[in-house]
């Protein structure tokens, strides 16, 4: 079965679990919560995400070393909207929009190896961040005496420790290079002669990036900032459902939310999984079934208000990319 099937076959069934939930604790109840927050609360959850928004731009554009100007924080935004939109309302398992942004930066003409070694080196960064970050949402929940999940958010923790572990190490073997020589096995070598040399720049970006600590720790810092300023949009529709509930609670949601996103990168947007997650954390923290779902609804929301524009501008995009390749080959010929 190949990866897209697979993944349009996840998406359906998140879909599926994340309706099913939704009707058993009760879609009136839920929406007497959402109704709680109203628009004004629903659409402050959208605009705080605009926090995030920038200090993981703020984390990425100190990856460019090499482009003498990097890119500016208008585009790093622009290209990082259009990816989380990609990755949250597609079925892309969470890769897709990051191929993009990419692919977006190289089309600018910044080179093709610095471009994809900022995304792959920031990816591990977020994947390292997160760690730190749910590390805090483990430490509340004892700090709370909440004994419950706590085993189990450990062993998530722990699971994702391996992983981000792992991707780091690979890209320290020139992952790459070594991909492409096993291609080459079944794709004779003069055919992906020009893809070779691609890899191989793309490698050394990599190794270079990595070199360059004091980069990667002041990238780091502003990650784990990113993470942190997340948990607003989880406080403010908080304060507008009126649960009384201040902001360390919502940083602990935010925090254990993405360790349980993070354990199914697989499933696209985490539809039904993350509704779970949240029924499940209420319980621990004495928010309602009908609270809890209309918490992560109003995430949803957000998904939606600012998604589905970055699908627009992304399709604006591509148009742009493809018009100047055509371009380029008219003038060729």
């Amino acid at each position: 079965m190949s990866l897209k099937k697979s993944a349009y076959i996840l998406f359906v069934l998140g879909i599926t679990l994340f309706i099913a939930i939704i009707i058993y604790f009760g879609i009136e109840d839920v929406f007497n919560a959402l109704k709680l927050a109203g628009f004004l609360g629903l659409s402050l959850v959208s605009i705080s995400h605009l926090a995030p928004l920038y200090l993981d731009s703020v984390a990425w554009k100190l990856l460019f070393t090499k482009s003498t100007p990097p890119p500016g924080l208008g585009i790093l935004i622009k290209a990082r909207w259009i990816g989380e939109s990609i990755n949250s309302l597609l079925p892309a398992v969470q890769i897709g929009g990051d191929l993009v942004r990419a692919r977006m930066l190289a089309s600018r003409g910044y080179p093709v190896s610095e471009s994809g070694a900022s995304v792959l080196v920031e990816i591990t960064i977020a994947l390292i961040t997160q760690l730190f970050f749910s590390i805090f949402g483990i430490g509340g929940l004892i700090y709370l005496g909440h004994k419950g999940l706590v085993k189990e958010a450990i062993i998530a923790t722990a699971i994702l420790s391996l992983g981000a572990l792992g991707f780091f190490l690979v890209q320290q073997k020139g992952i790459w290079t070594k991909l492409l020589n096993l291609l080459s096995l079944l794709v004779s070598k003069e055919k992906l002669k020009d893809m070779a040399m691609d890899a191989e720049a793309l490698d050394q970006a990599i190794m270079e990036l990595y070199s360059k600590k004091w980069i990667i720790i002041r990238s780091s810092f502003w990650r784990l900032v990113g993470w942190f300023s997340g948990s607003l949009e989880v406080w403010i529709a908080l304060k507008f459902m009126g649960t009384g509930k201040g902001i360390f609670v919502a940083i602990l949601i935010e925090s254990l939310c993405q360790v349980i996103r993070g354990m199914v990168f697989f499933v696209p947007g985490a539809y039904g999984v993350q509704e779970g997650g949240f029924v499940l954390l209420g319980k621990i923290l004495g928010l309602p079934p009908d609270i809890a779902l209309g918490l992560s609804l109003a995430k949803r929301f957000r998904e939606l208000t600012l998604g589905i524009p970055g699908l627009i501008f992304w399709q604006i995009e591509e148009g742009k990319i493809l018009f100047k390749d055509r371009r380029k080959e008219n003038e060729k010929n």
